[in-house]
């Protein structure tokens, strides 16, 4: 039993890489089947928009539904 307990730990500390930023992280959120970390989670809420970073993130999240139309 202690051993299914330490490969869950691992698995859930696994690191995805983030479609915004393209960076291996272990914490962040999944929409559809990609991964956005929670550093560039927090600063797309951040965005204004008309910040001119939140049409980098719009096109970046295109992504998500480009690959499931794929």
């Amino acid at each position: 039993m202690e051993e299914q307990i330490e490969q869950m730990d691992s698995e859930e500390q696994e690191a995805n890489t983030c479609i915004i930023c393209g960076q291996q992280k272990s914490q962040g959120i999944t929409i559809v089947s990609e991964f956005i970390c929670e550093d560039c989670e927090t600063e797309m809420v951040r965005t204004d928009v008309k910040d001119d970073k939140y049409d980098y993130f719009i096109h970046r999240m295109k992504q998500i539904w480009v690959q499931l139309n794929a």
